[in-house]
């Protein structure tokens, strides 16, 4: 099969270009630098002649609410008119579970949003929703530095490595549309505390790590069932010790 991926030189994208190539498919990755733009809809028609798949894994170059809302709707717009225009079968997105539940963050909003205008598009659809990735935790932490100090919430996480979520998005890409969505998450549930506090240890980061439930995550206060995956969910093979052995952080 011939199957665009959207972002497919990113965290996740080059991953399932990887994936899909090792397995006999034709995979090409699709980004604004290689002339394929989602938001404006430059080079989408040449780029998906031929696609039986799309992939969508492009991400907003802006987190402002107002952007980030605006980029999910509009590239998600232009991508499923193009798929329809060229005959694409089946449109793959990787969207965050427990979205719904924290409306209080405009990212948040925007992968709904992004949803909708999915489902709305009359295109055959799958939509896998991922929890956060280990990969981010480091800059989560940055992001809640003051000084010494790391404020983050306490929330239990269930974090997942960027191979389990690129495994999944693969197999979604190569089965029939389901015209809904799945979760995917790591195979535990981890404080957000205890989660930053052992990436610091194991990075021999002198940073305090400080809990706190009122602090915020992208935006908005959690609770253990905020974004935490429900019983359904398929369960990446990575544990989070596993994950922070084999990638130490980079120099």
């Amino acid at each position: 099969m011939k199957i665009i991926v959207i972002g497919g030189t990113g965290l996740i994208g080059s991953k399932v270009v990887a994936n899909l190539t090792a397995r006999g498919h034709q995979a090409v990755a699709a980004s604004p630098n290689s002339g394929v733009n989602t938001y404006t809809g430059e080079g989408l028609g040449a780029a998906l002649a031929g696609a039986d798949v799309v992939v969508d894994l492009a991400n907003s170059p802006s987190f402002e609410d107002d952007a980030v809302l605006d980029f999910f709707r509009t590239a998600g717009r232009n991508l499923l008119t193009a798929e329809v225009e060229a005959g694409v079968g089946h449109h793959v997105a990787l969207t965050i579970v427990g979205a719904e539940r924290v409306p209080d963050s405009g990212y948040m909003r925007a992968k709904i949003a992004q949803e909708q205008v999915i489902e709305q598009a009359g295109q055959p659809y799958t939509i896998v929703r991922s929890t956060q990735f280990f990969e981010f935790l480091r800059s989560i932490a940055d992001a809640g530095t003051d000084g010494d100090t790391v404020l983050v919430p306490t929330a239990a996480l269930q974090p997942i490595a960027a191979v389990d979520v690129a495994a999944a998005v693969t197999e979604a890409a190569l089965a029939d549309p389901i015209n809904g969505s799945y979760e995917i998450a790591g195979p535990a549930k981890i404080g957000f505390d205890t989660l930053i506090r052992e990436v610091l240890a194991a990075d021999h980061d002198p940073r305090t790590v400080v809990g706190d439930e009122h602090a915020r995550y992208f935006g908005t206060e959690l609770t253990d069932g905020s974004i935490t995956a429900g019983p359904d969910a398929h369960l990446g093979a990575t544990t989070f010790a596993e994950w922070l052995a084999a990638n130490p952080k980079q120099k």
